[in-house]
């Protein structure tokens, strides 16, 4: 309870801004998301037999889905930046062409006269042979890209619309079995549903998954759906920093349904939030002109038909003192270690897994599904996957995951299933339907 009640102190109406420059809308789901904390919850550890790191590391990492979003309105023009070029993509996206170095990354005051450092020094072993075998019958491609590209020296950025910096203030709460939470002022309030796979008992530099790719049905446009890899450290859920990559469907965020490639971070100390979505504010300094962050992927994989994933790496290179993404074997950017207190030198927990944020109607269950919108127990081709799981240690070497934990907030509704390949790598099956017979 004390932590919960921490949080009360750091949650703050938008990142940049103070209580009077909040919209009404804000307001309300910031009194939710209060409500919500402070009242009789039952405690993560508790409720799913986790340890304490990681049951600190599910609630940390529920907060960062519920405030990364945060992007004020206001500052349409601050986030567009002055492009070199642009490009009109086929799904109706703008990619903004932008110099390198008028990216908003360089808006952070910590990054004033960065220099940036276009790949990373070392990368971890044998990942580069691996990649280049895999490239070649690669098929995952972004919309846009077949509309045109982005020269040298720039980068491209998704141009944000009204409806995204809209859709961005949308800060709904977690309802964690809470008992007599006031949600009067915005109706029934929004709950998260997740499923991870998790590690929490070492200090890491880095990790893998191939992440089969879909496109979740959401029940309504404030429903999200998405699939990620998490990295976390801090001391508690009132500081804390973490990171993470995948894809997502987030209809209020982007005013479609596509499954979209995002990455997010998010730190929280000394009673300041900052972080958001792809390049909705400074601190990702992004290298490749090929990837927009938030832009569409293609192809999907269909039941029982093809199948698609994109291969995501994050890792620390020691000598840069930045946490690298990798992309499909291809370095996207970085976040310098100076964005961070805790996790500038490496992460205390690391998941992989599927959350569904969904607003509830008359108590029941949504039917947004996580994954395939199919369980586990389907398998390949059924369900979705997550394979090639693997650790990076501090000699940038791959290891397995050691002893995974696994765990889903409402099996019946969404779960996990985890297994290891003969010859190495982890994997896991997730996802689920939401609403079922067994899930009223």
């Amino acid at each position: 309870m004390k932590n919960r009640c921490k949080v009360l102190e750091l949650i703050h109406c938008s990142i940049g801004t103070d209580e009077k420059q909040c919209t009404s809308t804000w307001r309300a789901y910031k009194y939710s998301l209060l409500a919500t904390f402070t009242n009789d919850t039952t405690d993560f550890k508790q409720q799913f037999g986790l340890g304490k790191m990681e049951s600190k590391a599910i609630h940390c990492f529920l907060i960062l889905l519920i405030i990364s979003s945060i992007c004020d309105a206001s500052r349409l023009s601050q986030l567009n930046k002055t492009p070199l070029k642009s490009i009109e993509s086929k799904d109706g996206d703008v990619i903004d062409c932008v110099h390198i170095y008028h990216q908003p990354a360089f808006d952070h005051p910590l990054l004033k006269d960065h220099v940036i450092q276009m790949r990373p020094k070392h990368q971890p072993e044998g990942l580069l042979a691996e990649n280049r075998q895999l490239n070649r019958r690669k098929s995952i491609t972004q919309l846009w890209q077949s509309s045109g590209s982005c020269p040298e020296e720039t980068i491209p950025i998704r141009r944000t619309k009204q409806v995204d910096a809209s859709g961005a203030s949308f800060i709904p709460s977690i309802n964690l079995h809470n008992k007599g939470a006031n949600t009067e002022l915005i109706g029934q309030a929004p709950t998260l549903q997740f499923v991870a796979a998790l590690v929490g008992d070492d200090q890491y530099h880095g990790a893998t998954a191939n992440i089969n790719v879909w496109e979740p049905q959401v029940q309504q446009s404030s429903d999200f759906s998405s699939s990620q890899l998490s990295f976390t450290a801090g001391s508690d859920v009132s500081n804390f920093d973490s990171i993470q990559a995948g894809w997502h469907v987030h209809p209020l965020l982007y005013g479609d349904s596509s499954t979209r490639l995002f990455i997010a971070y998010f730190t929280i100390h000394n009673s300041q939030t900052i972080g958001c979505f792809n390049l909705l504010c400074s601190g990702f300094v992004q290298t490749s002109n090929e990837i927009a962050l938030g832009a569409a992927i293609s192809p999907l994989s269909t039941f029982h038909g093809a199948q698609f994933g994109v291969d995501v790496l994050i890792f620390k290179d020691p000598s840069q003192d930045v946490w690298w993404l990798h992309y499909e074997g291809t370095p996207i950017g970085y976040w310098p270690s100076k964005l961070f207190a805790d996790l500038a030198n490496t992460a205390s927990v690391i998941t992989w897994g599927g959350s569904v944020l969904s607003s509830e109607s008359d108590g029941q269950q949504t039917t947004t599904q996580m994954g395939s919108g199919h369980f586990p127990e389907e398998g390949f081709g059924g369900a979705s996957y997550m394979r090639d799981l693997y650790l990076v240690d501090e000699s940038l070497k791959l290891k397995p995951l050691g002893n995974p934990t696994t765990s889903a907030k409402q099996p019946n509704c969404y779960n996990i299933t985890l297994g290891r390949n003969e010859g190495g790598g982890d994997f896991i099956f997730y996802g689920g339907p939401g609403r079922n017979p067994n899930c009223p």
